[in-house]
């Protein structure tokens, strides 16, 4: 059974809606002030870990304009990795990636049960509320940053529901942004 992992930049207030700059959001770039070199070693081991990205449209499409532009170790791992994209408007998809078809649901728990390694979920928080929704997801790392934004997307979706959480992993960076590894109990 391959490992599904949600990795988010997440705001003190739970907000991880635009973190790298995009327009949508009045706050926007919040992680810019933060990120150094012990943030960025730290996300490209996990990207490096990782077999294949699971992603939204709307994150995807964010990625495929943005990384094929850049080259480093990051860029050589993420361009050619597989990319399997749920969406419900576009099918056809460029930069290795495939379309998830059917009920998200049913597509990632096969997904899950085909041979391989690690799936990464980053951004797309549409996706991640589906897969939280269904408790798909086996291990949830947030990368919590010393800022609050007020309003905005956050990780968790607006339910009823209780999932119950273990800590795994805790990292604190020299810059207060401190990783945070949690493990879905079952």
């Amino acid at each position: 059974m391959r490992k599904l992992i949600v990795s988010e930049f997440v705001t003190l207030d739970g907000v991880m809606e635009a973190p790298g700059g995009e327009p949508t959001h009045p706050h926007t770039g919040w992680v810019v002030d933060y990120m150094g070199p012990e943030q960025e070693q730290y996300k490209l081991d996990e990207v490096l870990a990782a077999e294949s990205l699971l992603l939204g449209r709307v994150t995807y499409e964010s990625f495929a304009e943005a990384w094929p532009t850049y080259e480093g170790a990051f860029a050589d791992k993420m361009n050619p990795m597989p990319k399997h994209v749920v969406s419900a408007s576009t099918t056809e998809f460029g930069w290795n990636a495939t379309h998830l078809e059917g009920d998200v649901s049913a597509a990632v728990t096969t997904l899950k049960a085909g041979d391989g390694g690690p799936i990464l979920v980053a951004g797309s928080c549409t996706l991640v509320h589906s897969l939280l929704l269904n408790g798909l997801v086996d291990e949830l790392r947030l990368m919590l940053f010393p800022v609050s934004v007020g309003r905005g997307l956050r990780v968790f979706p607006d339910d009823q529901i209780k999932s119950t959480w273990s800590l795994g992993d805790q990292i604190s960076f020299p810059n207060g942004v401190l990783a945070l590894s949690f493990h879905l109990a079952r």
